[in-house]
Formats: C-alpha cells, structure tokens, sequence
C-alpha cells in the first residue's frame, strides 16, 4: 500500500530518503498549516535550499569566488541575484518607512522660472520615491558598462546576474546610511556611494583576479559612469512622466 513515507505524492515515484529523486518534494507531506506556510516562507529567504546569510557573507568577504561559483554553475550553493536584490530592495523601503526617513531632507532646486522649478522638483521627488522601480535601470546599466570595459571575459547576461548582486549591496549600504542620515550626521548623505565605490573596485578586483590596478582604475570609472547615465535616464523619465501628467 502506498504512504506518505514511501511514495511521492507530487510525481508518484517510490522514495528511498526524506526527498524524492525525481521532482525533489519531501517524502512526508501533510495538511497545510500555518506554521508549514510560514516555515515555507522563511525557507525561501533563509533555508539551505536559499542561502541567503553564506551569500551575504561571502559577498562581503570574498564575493569573487562567489561570483565566479555561481556563473560556473553552482546555483543551488547561493542566493539567486535577482532575489537577492529584490530582497535587499524591499527591506530598504521597509526601513524607510518605519523610520520615516525624508530621502529629500528639505533639499530645493534653484531655478529662476518658478514652473520649471516646480517641474524639476516633482520629477525629482518621484525618481526618490519610485527609486526602488529605477533601480532595475541601474542594474542593466551596469551590466552593460561591464561588458564593454571587460568584454572578453563574459557575457552581457552573465555581467547583468553580477549586477543584480551589487545592486542588492548598494540598497544595503543606502539602507545603512539612513539610519546614520537620520541619527547621527544628516550631513553625510552619500556615505552609502563612497562605501560602494570602494566596494566595487574591491569586489571586481577579488573576482577576476588580473592586473589590480587597471581593474580597480576601470572599476572607478566604470562605476561613476554607470551612477551618472543611469542619474540621466532615471530623471530623464521622471522628467517626462510628470511632464506628461501636467500637460
């Protein structure tokens, strides 16, 4: 007689241990709890299955050879950069709420025609507040820009994963420069962008291991580069999005 214990009851296939072979469900499976579906949910952040604090960690301490695993194969080791950032991401915007940062801190914009001012300050105010959306602008602005500064060694899908990673990094650094922002200086707002250029010159260095000081020099520029175009394109459609809805 089948059982829960002895036969998969996704793909019907008798199974040997505490997973089946074929579909990979677990073996026992019961009536969905509360518990089963919060469990389910830590399982997708923080379980063996998603790794999320080993790729944390390594991405601090040795994001090279993580970098480098995961593109050679090992999915299954780390946390996949899309989730990764889309988590990071989310977290920012919870933080940011909670503790009601202000990411404007009372900035103005000096412009003598009072309607352009006006313009310019609701683009600006919605590329802040919709800054989790433009984020993804960034992610394939970097992607791209490291591709042509380092073409020959991987591909521009493989350069857009790598991106995803240290857009996730940056959204932390920013989630942690606002509470520095908020607490303790509100005159360091770009703390978070300092901290990410080093890291990123560190980070490219550690992952393709040649020539440290043309990598970490095309690493600056690189960097600054995709901060700039993608300030422009992030505006720029800001910009035209309010300009249109004012028309």
């Amino acid at each position: 007689m089948k059982t829960e214990k002895t036969y998969c009851k996704n793909y019907n296939a008798p199974v040997a241990t505490n997973f089946c072979g074929t579909c990979g469900q677990k073996a026992s499976v019961h009536k969905i709890t509360f518990k089963e579906t919060f469990q389910d949910l830590a399982d997708s952040f923080f379980s063996v299955n998603a790794p999320f604090f080993k790729t944390l960690s390594l991405l601090f301490w040795n994001p090279g050879k993580l970098i480098r695993e995961y593109l050679e194969g090992r999915r299954k080791t780390y946390y996949k950069p899309v989730a990764f950032f889309v988590l990071i991401t989310v977290v920012y915007l919870l933080v940011r709420a909670l503790i009601d940062y202000d990411p404007f801190q009372n900035s103005t914009m000096a412009v003598s025609d009072e309607t352009k001012q006006q313009l310019l300050v609701k683009s600006r105010n919605f590329m802040l507040l919709n800054i989790d959306k433009f984020l993804f602008l960034f992610v394939f602005n970097l992607g791209l820009l490291l591709k042509l500064f380092f073409w020959k060694k991987y591909r521009l899908a493989e350069y857009i994963a790598i991106g995803f990673y240290f857009a996730g990094i940056y959204s932390l650094f920013t989630t942690l420069n606002m509470f520095y922002v908020q607490y303790i200086n509100p005159n360091f707002l770009f703390l978070a962008m300092c901290c990410m250029v080093l890291y990123f010159c560190y980070a490219m260095v550690s992952f393709l291991q040649r020539r440290k000081f043309w990598v970490v020099l095309k690493s600056f520029v690189l960097f600054f580069l995709a901060i700039i175009s993608y300030g422009f394109m992030a505006f720029g459609l800001s910009f035209l999005w309010i300009y249109s809805t004012t028309r």
